[in-house]
């Protein structure tokens, strides 16, 4: 059983169950040879941490002598490792060098009686240069060969691989129909040449229109990826299992692995690592070394810059920072950069799983940048969900002070006087004065000399869209002085942002009668929303914007007709969650598909009537997949009103 205990977009830790114990994802398996014990399995998990591995049944079975120990003692005793531990069917083996003389019905049982935790299917390695016609073949066998072993699997896991070559189309079926099966894992397969010829950008597709079609309740396993310049992109995918032994086999070629690219010994001309395995050792001392000592000091060293990377992948997924470590990353090499641009492709798939706002600031880190979903769900909102106050608007450039109406504030002022809706140049497009201190407006930091793409959506683009929305603009410094007295700036920012966050008739209803704003005495901001009378919203500090009050969710219910907002409970979980108790995804009969991470949510009952507010941890999709783990982070309950 697979349970997400933290996320970041599409990237998630998670707790991985097998019989041998626990997993905590993202994890890279090392690949153990049972022939070639470079790094010893119980080293690797003593000294190294690992608490998984992946090695060849295929070897074991053919090597009489391997095949009898592992058969007599089962698997982990052989190999001397308390963790959990994967096979591999055959499959690359017969890639590499033709057909494998078994069938999949006699890996399937191998694997079960040494003990193996998770057995993998004899599936078909699709070629990256295979015609559609090959793969589609292809792909029916493996399915059927994984229809037969899931029949099989007992109280083994069963990895499903997802093949299909570079066909994006034939991917996500092959993925959707393996997610119908009781599969417990799925590797995408058949990535290996494409890592071989730095082919990243088409990596970026497969592993995008896999992840389409998956149960996304299943860890994902990037089959032979293991360079640690990888980990962070794959990550940011959603990829939670790697495997390789290339940390080994690069050792036995004198190669050391960087977080930037892969380096010979005889090339380098340092040895700058701090690493136990490279502690005191000094360049010309590691080349002095014997073959045999070498070779297990880089193979160290290969695995400490794996774990050390996989662990900063997993900080920054705690932190909400993985896209600003997956650009650094993918600067290291012209390939992993155009994976990165393909990946701003794939947004609008991506931007299903992105937070509504995150609890650090967004760092620009270049053009790429642009790539990331949170620009294209701002672009798309504010096309859909804001009402100008005014058809004339005052335009100012961005100078890099935030929020923008505390650096223009006089200027803002004069604006409104002369009836006019001040709007800023910003990278992200247009900001009115009422959303810019909202996520991810004010919680963003762009280096103040602009790149020329940066400049082009502040300049023609953004003039573009200002049209579009406005029927007249001028400079912010044109704007006359004099004028009308200037409305309610606070009011248009509390209604403005309601728009943004909820839509155009949520608003509408949240906002009704006599309205009355709490402001901050210290800050100025908006604290809360009154209306006739009631509590129904209160604004965040941390990234302007609302958190849902019972009130403010009854009327939206009544409003809005369902699932709009709404994750519904069954009954029995009714009157724990109105009481405050956070909602579990067993417990969920039903979700609103528009709803991302971290989005407020209505919890309703069986009746459709509001018990409680919170906020959003899965999308619908997550939580009828997943049986276990939270839904919604429960903030008030009915039976605790407000």
């Amino acid at each position: 059983m697979f349970e997400m205990l933290k996320r970041d977009g599409l990237a998630r830790i998670g707790r991985f169950e097998t019989r041998s114990g626990a997993v905590e994802t993202p994890a890279l398996l090392p690949v153990v040879n049972p022939k070639i014990c470079t790094v010893s399995p119980r080293e690797l998990r003593d000294e190294f941490g690992f608490e998984a591995l992946i090695t060849n049944s295929y070897i074991i079975k053919n090597s009489p002598d391997l095949r009898r120990d592992a058969v007599e003692r089962g698997l982990h005793e052989m190999l001397d490792f308390r963790g959990a531990i994967m096979t591999d069917s055959g499959t690359f083996q017969s890639h590499m060098y033709g057909e494998v003389e078994v069938t999949n019905e006699e890996m399937v049982e191998f694997q079960k009686s040494i003990g193996t935790d998770i057995g993998t299917v004899l599936d078909i390695f699709a070629e990256p240069s295979w015609t559609r016609e090959q793969t589609a073949e292809s792909i029916e066998v493996t399915l059927e060969r994984t229809a037969k072993a899931c029949s099989m699997k007992g109280e083994m896991m069963i990895n499903g691989v997802v093949q299909g070559s570079v066909y994006q189309d034939l991917r996500e079926d092959c993925a959707r129909r393996m997610a119908a099966m009781d599969a417990d894992v799925h590797p995408i397969g058949g990535i290996v040449p494409l890592m071989e010829q730095y082919r990243y950008s088409d990596l970026v597709d497969v592993v995008i229109s896999s992840k389409k079609g998956l149960d996304p309740s299943r860890p994902v396993h990037l089959f032979g990826a293991g360079h640690p310049m990888l980990f962070a992109l794959a990550a940011l995918m959603g990829c939670d299992l790697f495997d390789s032994a290339s940390y080994a086999k690069f050792a036995r070629d004198d190669r050391l692995m960087f977080t930037d690219g892969t380096y010979r010994l005889q090339d380098m001309q340092s040895l700058d690592c701090p690493c136990p395995a490279c502690r005191g050792m000094a360049l010309e001392g590691l080349r002095r070394l014997g073959g045999r000592e070498r070779t297990a000091l880089i193979a160290r060293h290969n695995l400490y810059q794996i774990k050390s990377e996989m662990a900063l992948v997993k900080r920054h997924i705690r932190e909400g920072r993985l896209w600003e470590l997956a650009e650094a990353r993918c600067r290291s090499h012209p390939a992993l950069l155009d994976a990165l641009r393909r990946l701003g492709g794939h947004s609008a798939f991506m931007e299903r799983f992105e937070p509504v706002s995150r609890d650090g600031a967004m760092f620009y880190t270049g053009p790429e940048t642009y790539g990331r979903p949170v620009f294209r769900r701002y672009a798309e909102r504010l096309a859909s969900r804001y009402a100008p106050p005014a058809d004339g608007a005052a335009v100012f450039r961005d100078a890099g002070s935030k929020p923008y109406g505390r650096a223009f504030a006089a200027e803002f002022d004069r604006a409104r006087r002369a009836g006019l809706t001040p709007v800023t140049a910003s990278p992200f497009g247009p900001v009115p004065a009422e959303l810019d201190e909202m996520y991810p407006i004010a919680q963003s930091v762009f280096p103040s000399i602009a790149d020329l793409e940066t400049e082009r959506r502040m300049g023609a683009e953004f003039g573009e869209r200002v049209s579009s929305m406005f029927a007249r603009a001028v400079p912010g410094g044109d704007v006359p002085e004099g004028g009308a007295e200037e409305a309610d700036p606070d009011l248009l920012r509390a209604k403005a942002v309601a728009r943004y966050q909820f839509g155009m008739d949520e608003a509408e209803a949240l906002f009704r009668g006599e309205i009355e704003l709490v402001v901050s005495r210290k800050t100025g901001k908006i604290r809360n929303v009154v209306s006739d009378g009631e509590h129904v919203l209160s604004m965040r500090a941390g990234d302007g914007l609302y958190t849902l009050r019972m009130e403010g969710a009854r009327r939206i219910a009544s409003a809005a007709p369902a699932p709009r907002m709404r994750v519904a409970v069954s009954d029995d979980a009714a009157p724990f969650v109105s009481e405050g108790k956070n909602v579990f995804c067993r417990f969920v009969t039903g979700c609103d598909e528009s709803l991302v991470p971290m989005d407020e949510a209505i919890v309703v009952d069986g009746s459709d009537r509001p018990i409680a507010t919170g906020r959003l941890l899965m999308v619908a999709g997550e939580i009828r997949s997943f049986k276990k783990g939270m839904a919604v982070r429960v903030r008030s309950g009915s039976g605790e009103e407000d």
